[in-house]
């Protein structure tokens, strides 16, 4: 056996890494994971889309590794009769004046290749979703739906039939990189490896301090609230409908999704979370808010995204404003369609000192560990194309074809 090479995550991220090490047959893989099984919290608490690359900025890691990313994942589920359902997705323009946005969704989708992407009239997009209002439309029919979950248990069967090691229940206590070594220390006792890769999503910025890289960008993590629809009135959405994004605020808005087991829901939206892994305003860090606040960020955000918090957060704890948002899209929709809220994700957004949101990918390497440091959506459907570019780009590690 070859090198040892560590991996902390056990999200669809790390195990996605881990795959593409085990594959290779030249290296002794360890995945260390705190929580009692794999995709424990964002790559199982989201909406399970595979994207297919509308949003993002041509010749970005994301706009490429999104597209390779897709083809990755729909090869895999297919070859593993795991669930993909090519459900299509509609970007709607609800009124006028946001016509010329969608132009620019549609200019971006097509720098980007996206596949039998079609610029759509109202009446045209009626055709597909006839419940749906709006003026204008982009449909992308290859948007899919997926259960990451299930995935991501699939690729730790094949990394532990390769003979590599997943270990559960195991929390990060200390990492200490040494010449031609990093060994780290867990709940459970300890691990020496030759090279290290960090995948931990929500305390990806914890684990980067302990290793001794740049406390910048920094984790703030983003709730996303969903509420589920009557079983009754889940036809009224036949696959994806979301909005057009408003460029002045980092999260798309409240979108609905039909997904791979048939079941509708409502979501998300974006409330800044009162811990790391706060799933219900019941969740709460003293710490972990008393160090967003404080960071020098802070008062940027606060002052360029006030009025977006200040709705998320009412639409949050009023249910009313909430069904506001979404019957633009949906006139035919009652209060009581939406039926209950289900699990929320948080996401893990990285923000650098000067208060802005990270948009892209961002990998860093110190010395012999590789650490992951901003990997949002499309994270969960690029992952095996991250892989691939973590292998190549900064292990030197050729992935295998």
């Amino acid at each position: 056996m070859g090198e040892r090479i560590g991996i902390i995550g056990g999200g669809i991220v790390g195990m996605a890494i881990a795959r593409a090490l085990a594959a290779t047959g030249d290296v002794e893989v360890t995945v260390i994971e705190k929580e009692a099984r794999v995709a424990a919290h964002q790559t199982g608490h989201n909406s399970g889309v595979v994207h297919a690359g509308l949003y993002y900025q041509p010749g970005s890691l994301k706009a490429m590794l999104c597209a390779r990313g897709r083809q990755l994942t729909r090869d895999f589920c297919q070859d593993r009769k795991l669930p993909y359902r090519e459900l299509g997705k509609l970007v709607v323009a609800v009124t006028r004046d946001e016509v010329p946005r969608l132009d620019d969704i549609e200019a971006r989708s097509r720098e980007n290749r996206v596949p039998g992407l079609r610029r759509l009239t109202a009446g045209q997009l009626n055709e597909i979703e006839p419940h749906v209002a709006g003026v204008a439309a982009v449909h992308s029919p290859h948007t899919a739906v997926v259960d990451y979950a299930a995935i991501t248990e699939a690729m730790a069967d094949d990394v532990r039939r390769a003979g590599g090691n997943i270990l559960l229940g195991q929390e990060v206590t200390a990492v200490a990189p040494r010449t031609g070594s990093v060994t780290v220390s867990t709940t459970a006792g300890s691990q020496v490896f030759d090279r290290l890769i960090v995948c931990a999503g929500l305390q990806s910025d914890v684990v980067a301090r302990m290793v001794g890289a740049s406390p910048s960008p920094k984790i703030l993590p983003f709730r996303g609230e969903y509420w589920s629809m009557a079983p009754g009135r889940q036809d009224l959405v036949r696959g994806l409908v979301y909005p057009v994004p408003d460029p002045r605020f980092p999260f798309l808005g409240v979108h609905f999704t039909r997904g791979v087991y048939d079941e509708v829901h409502v979501g998300p939206n974006a409330v800044p979370a009162l811990a790391r892994e706060g799933y219900g305003w019941g969740g709460i860090s003293v710490r972990d808010t008393l160090e967003s606040l404080r960071w020098p960020g802070a008062p940027v955000l606060a002052r360029q995204h006030w009025k977006m918090g200040v709705r998320e957060i009412s639409a949050s704890l009023v249910k009313p404003l909430y069904f506001q948002q979404a019957r633009r899209f949906i006139p035919e929709l009652r209060s009581s369609d939406l039926a209950a809220k289900t699990a929320a994700g948080v996401r893990a957004q990285a923000w650098d000192k000067d208060g802005s949101l990270v948009d892209d990918f961002a990998v860093d390497q110190v010395g012999a560990v590789t650490l992951l440091r901003n990997a949002p959506s499309p994270a969960a459907t690029s992952a095996m194309a991250i892989a691939e570019h973590v292998l190549e780009n900064h292990l030197g590690i050729p992935p295998r074809p």
